[in-house]
């Protein structure tokens, strides 16, 4: 375990690297004895910082929930992150890769809670009783560590790797459809680089809301009414530079689109 002003230490330079834009060593290559619950320990002092410095958590976010994004990142362990109010984008926006070190996207759902959920042992009913309605949304991830040779670690510490928050297309209510059908086509500059379909969250995407808010009550925390859940993504990460459109096509639920500036 590594010592709470190391923590309180790699959480600055986390700030700073967030607010410069810039790509630090893995912890894990300084210090190999870092654990996974001093990852979310950094995460938390970053977390901290943002807030002492005026900004609002809006949502969390999940990942590695799904065996596409396990297998393209080597890590089976799910992880989560926290959204600030300064990373909500809509469809249409214009996005400023400058604010990024890198950018990715991938696709996925957001669930609009107008219930708290804390604690283990939440069923999918649990799940949709707590939300208020369902919606595309796209994750712009982004990292602060070097990618190769990242582990779960290194990515949590990073605040899960999470960039920004993409919303879009047609909210729907938690019951409207199934939830494990809703399928997505994600293209860049008109070609589709990635499909996928949102049971390859755990099989149920509102699972990926429950493992959440049972690992949120680990750590004395829980998710709020009125915050957006990204449940996790059901697409591989794509690369996207200055001048790419993305578009996400979810079809009945309508379509995401954004242009990197």
């Amino acid at each position: 375990m590594l010592s709470p002003d190391l923590i309180d230490a790699l959480g600055a330079e986390l700030a700073e690297a967030t607010r410069t834009r810039t790509t630090l060593p893995r912890i894990t290559a300084r210090y190999p004895q870092a654990e996974v619950e001093d990852s979310y320990a950094i995460q938390r002092a970053w977390r901290d910082q943002r807030l002492a410095a005026g900004h609002r958590i809006v949502g969390r976010k999940i990942g590695l929930t799904s065996r596409a994004m396990q297998l393209a990142t080597g890590i089976t362990e799910p992880d989560y992150g926290v959204m600030f109010d300064d990373t909500v984008w809509h469809d249409g926006d214009e996005i400023p890769t400058e604010r990024f070190a890198n950018t990715r996207i991938e696709v996925e759902l957001a669930f609009l809670l107008k219930q708290p959920l804390a604690g283990e042992g939440l069923t999918i009913d649990d799940v949709l009783d707590a939300t208020e309605h369902v919606t595309p949304a796209l994750e712009l991830l982004d990292s602060h560590f070097e990618l190769e040779g990242r582990t779960i670690v290194d990515t949590i510490s990073d605040n899960a790797a999470y960039g920004g928050l993409i919303l879009g297309g047609r909210p729907v209510g938690p019951r409207e459809v199934d939830l494990r059908w809703i399928a997505a086509m994600l293209s860049r500059n008109g070609e589709i680089e990635e499909t996928g379909v949102a049971a390859g969250v755990l099989g149920h995407p509102a699972l990926g809301v429950a493992w959440l808010a049972a690992k949120l009550g680990q750590h004395g925390d829980r998710l709020e009414a009125g915050e957006y859940i990204l449940a996790g993504s059901f697409t591989r990460p794509v690369w996207y530079a200055a001048g790419d459109t993305a578009v996400a096509d979810y079809r009945e639920l309508g379509t995401i689109s954004c242009r990197f500036v």
